[in-house]
């Protein structure tokens, strides 16, 4: 009964046995091996971007960070919503790489900018030396309340963005999800709907440790590149993250890892309803939030199950006090452990 994060599952076979196969015999470090070859060509393939510049580096905030810093000045802002991964959870690390920017944070259901009040906010912004300058949008989908960005409201507020010269970033550690509930393309998610720089999630979704920083235009290659080394993400044994990558990639894993995740969110969704139990925000993959009284969450977790408190520690109180609680399906979750969560939810309850 395991719902704290899709980062604490373990790793799908056909990613460990591509660790495996990439440690035989000797490969040149930094990206230069062949399987990153391997790597840009399946991105540039379902992102329909032959383009692109493709970039792997270990981590989600080094992702967001890095590709963030490649397209801003230390007097920048960019807008993201309040709740988003860079504002609350990166411990100000794209402000670090940028050099000082800011975030302006926005508003809007569910984790989603609302797009009026982004308009509103980007048509007030003062051009004036005494002001922080507009810099960038940035958009988490899946965002940190669970909620799913459509392309519609990508597209929108990607047009909002760029008719004021700003570009656009996607945090995407969770795109997959994303994209398999949306069910278009990579590229109708991305550069077709405006987005210029995309955060490609893999931890979060089966593997290690990789995610993927993909420049639709690759003017910015450059900068990355030097960005990424001098802020210490060049990985030495960089194979061990491309094997990774490729497996990912090959024939479809990636999707049908989110497509296992998601489904499994679906049913805890109807569980945790039958239980008795209240959704908070509306579930766009694999995410769920959910309140009921505290006395069910003293059973649940007496019970052995895992999850977030949201937003922090319960603490005491009266047993009828209603909590919230965060909940995240992987691509192991099993019948199994719904079936045992959701039994001692309607049983608590």
């Amino acid at each position: 009964m395991f719902f704290a994060s899709d980062n604490t599952s373990g790793a799908p076979a056909e990613i460990l046995q591509a660790i495996l196969r990439a440690n035989d015999g000797f490969s040149p470090g930094y990206g230069a091996d062949t399987l990153m070859e391997s790597v840009r060509t399946r991105i540039r393939d379902v992102f329909e971007a032959p383009d692109a510049a493709v970039y792997l580096v270990a981590t989600g905030t080094a992702a967001n960070s890095l590709a963030i810093a490649s397209y801003v000045q230390p007097w920048s802002t960019v807008y993201c919503h309040r709740v988003a991964h860079i504002e609350e959870d990166e411990c100000n690390a794209p402000e670090f790489y940028a050099g000082g920017m800011k975030l302006t944070l926005l508003d809007g259901p569910d984790g989603i900018i609302d797009a009026d009040a982004f308009e509103a906010r980007l048509n007030a912004a003062s051009r004036a030396v005494h002001h922080a300058q507009p810099g960038m949008l940035s958009l988490t989908n899946i965002t940190e309340r669970g909620a799913r960005y459509s392309v519609a409201q990508v597209t929108r507020l990607a047009a909002i963005a760029k008719a004021q010269g700003l570009p656009v970033h996607m945090d995407g550690a969770r795109f997959a999800n994303a994209l398999v509930a949306e069910g278009c393309s990579a590229a109708d998610m991305t550069w077709r709907a405006g987005v210029d720089v995309l955060s490609f999630g893999g931890t979060k979704n089966g593997l290690l440790g990789v995610e993927a920083v993909v420049f639709f235009d690759p003017a910015k290659a450059w900068e990355f590149e030097l960005r990424r080394k001098r802020g210490g993400h060049l990985y030495s044994k960089h194979r061990y993250l491309s094997a990774q990558m490729d497996a990912y990639l090959t024939d479809g894993l990636w999707l049908d890892l989110a497509a296992r995740a998601n489904a499994s969110a679906a049913r805890l969704e109807q569980g945790l309803m039958g239980a008795g139990a209240t959704l908070i925000h509306p579930r766009g993959g694999n995410i769920l939030f959910a309140e009921f009284p505290r006395a069910a969450h003293k059973a649940l977790h007496a019970a052995g199950a895992v999850y977030y408190d949201w937003p922090g520690d319960h603490g005491d109180g009266p047993d009828d006090e209603l909590l919230q609680a965060r909940f995240v399906a992987s691509w192991s979750t099993t019948e199994a452990h719904i079936h045992q969560f959701t039994q001692a939810l309607a049983d608590a309850l």
